[in-house]
């Protein structure tokens, strides 16, 4: 295990061997098997792109090989910070094949939270689209380089300006050269980061090892029925766990189905492309759901190859849950899960209550969850508490946070998910809230610790509180409570600042409420419940 991470003890690892649940390959090899088993099938389509699996394999053998030759090999961190494009997908594979590591940065990401993920992870590159939606990341890779002592190289997909251009690592066709495996990873190893929600001031690294992230996503797959004729729809931005692995790009990839990227998440697009490509899967948040259920009204297009939309990454709540199959003629699943690990579904044998009500439950028998009180001691079923979970593909630890760990953890290696849940008599997981300090906003997690920092920092601000306020579209907000050193500033000023400061779009507050205290804990905290309470805000 690379040094950093905390592997699972070595005999709970056994077991899971044993009970074939790990099986001993690796996502570099996997493609290989796939592409031999499926060559001329379609596996990737981009834009104007189509790419059968031979062609993916013999491309990312050909990454691979560019790879190398530029020195970045096992255990290297890359940071990738692409959206929803072709060569997220192949330049993955090529780390994998040569056991370097991706680390998976959100298109929203901006200086902040770049420049501690390179920083964190001692990358060695960072590779960026040129523009995305209107923003240039090539100055925002100057600002990191220069930061960041580790960092060697930039590549860019598209325009390169002072950078390397992505297509620099091709190289000609041809057979794979032996030594390009020689090297190459153990199931065991970490295969790629994953990043925290941030519920704790910036984004913490999640190590997936090719082992059990495998497994998640033949579990996955195989409760979602997914074969051959699957195909999915990339709605969400692929550095996503959801998108990723739930089961996502890879579990249909493993089947032979093909993977459509969407570069937006609007009905007019994404219908489009159903109704052209013949969709049967895909997964969105509820922000997302919303508009396509308005835009069904009113988009003329033919959905009726769609065959199940997952929806997650936060809550659903039931009325429009229930809107669900009559609007698109489909299969509603609800999706509860974390890059951390764990992953609930609901099953196609649900009736339409209990689909509607619950967020599913774990895909695997080995999946061990405990739901606690403040005290940690285990409450009934039907009571709410928070969750804690272990099995084959949660992480033990997060990377290089020792410190962190320590409390992230408890004693017998369960998780604390920080997410109040109860369960159901039969097994299922009905979400409640979180007790974590998070805002989730469209179904984007938002540290207040994070924010408050950042807000903190304006030269007119003696203190700053942040909480979620209940929003009918999005969820939650951001409201930001402020205490101010003189005159004000406003709302305007204080979104200027933090994007000043590099902080992404969909952090920044969206209403500000001005304070002359707080209220305080017995302890001297602030006490968020009554700060919420005074703003109008959700319970969370």
């Amino acid at each position: 295990m690379l040094e950093g991470c905390v592997d699972w003890p070595q005999e709970t690892a056994e077991r899971y061997r044993k009970l074939g649940l790990w099986q001993g390959r690796t996502l570099g090899g996997e493609l290989r098997d796939w592409a031999g088993r499926h060559r001329d099938r379609v596996a990737l389509v981009g834009g104007d792109r189509r790419l059968t699996y031979g062609e993916l394999d013999a491309w990312v053998d050909r990454l691979a090989r560019g790879l190398r030759a530029r020195g970045i090999g096992r255990d290297d961190r890359v940071v990738v910070q692409l959206p929803n494009l072709v060569e997220f997908v192949a330049l993955s594979f090529a780390l994998y094949r040569v056991g370097a590591l991706p680390v998976h940065a959100l298109p929203a990401h901006r200086r902040s939270e770049v420049v501690h993920l390179c920083g964190h992870a001692e990358a060695v590159a960072y590779v960026v689209a040129d523009r995305y939606h209107g923003f240039d990341y090539r100055p925002l890779a100057g600002e990191v380089k220069a930061a960041v002592p580790s960092l060697r190289e930039v590549f860019v997909v598209g325009d390169p300006g002072p950078f390397t251009s992505f297509e620099a690592l091709g190289a000609p066709d041809g057979e794979v050269a032996p030594a390009l495996e020689e090297d190459g990873p153990g199931a065991g190893d970490v295969a790629f980061f994953l990043l925290s929600g941030g519920t704790t001031a910036l984004p913490k690294l999640i190590p997936r090892t090719h082992d059990d992230y495998l497994y998640q996503v033949r579990a996955a797959a195989e409760i979602c029925a997914v074969d051959r004729d699957c195909v999915y729809l990339a709605v969400l931005p692929l550095p996503f766990n959801f998108t990723w692995g739930c089961p996502g790009v890879i579990g249909v990839l493993a089947a032979g189905g093909a993977v459509v990227l969407a570069t937006g998440t609007g009905p007019e697009e994404c219908f489009e492309l159903i109704e052209r490509e013949g969709v049967t899967l895909t997964s969105v948040v509820p922000t997302i759901a919303h508009l396509w259920l308005d835009g069904v009204e009113w988009i003329d297009r033919d959905l009726s190859s769609l065959r199940t939309l997952q929806i997650g990454s936060a809550k659903l709540h039931p009325e429009v849950a229930r809107r669900v199959e009559p609007a698109f003629g489909c299969s509603l699943q609800q999706v509860f899960g974390m890059a951390e690990g764990l992953l609930c579904l609901t099953r196609e044998d649900y009736d339409t209550e209990r689909t509607t009500t619950v967020q599913g439950s774990p895909i695997s028998p080995e999946d061990e969850l405990r739901v606690v009180d403040p005290q940690g001691r285990q409450v009934p079923p039907g009571t709410a508490g928070e969750l804690l979970t272990r099995g084959p593909y949660t992480l033990r630890g997060y990377y290089r946070a020792d410190e962190h760990n320590a409390t992230a953890f408890d004693e017998d290696g369960f998780y604390r998910t920080g997410d109040l849940v109860r369960l159901t008599e039969r097994g299922d997981v009905v979400v409640e809230g979180r007790v974590k300090d998070v805002i989730i906003r469209g179904g984007d997690k938002v540290s207040a610790t994070e924010v408050e920092r950042h807000v903190g920092a304006h030269e007119r601000v003696q203190q700053a509180a942040v909480v979620p306020v209940p929003d009918p579209l999005l969820g939650e907000r951001v409201c930001v409570c402020v205490i101010p050193e003189g005159e004000p500033p406003t709302l305007a000023e204080l979104k200027a600042f933090l994007t000043g400061r590099g902080v992404a779009d969909f952090k920044l507050p969206e209403r500000l409420v001005l304070m002359d205290s707080f209220p305080l804990t017995g302890l001297g905290k602030v006490d968020k419940k009554r700060l919420r309470a005074r703003t109008g805000g959700s319970e969370g």
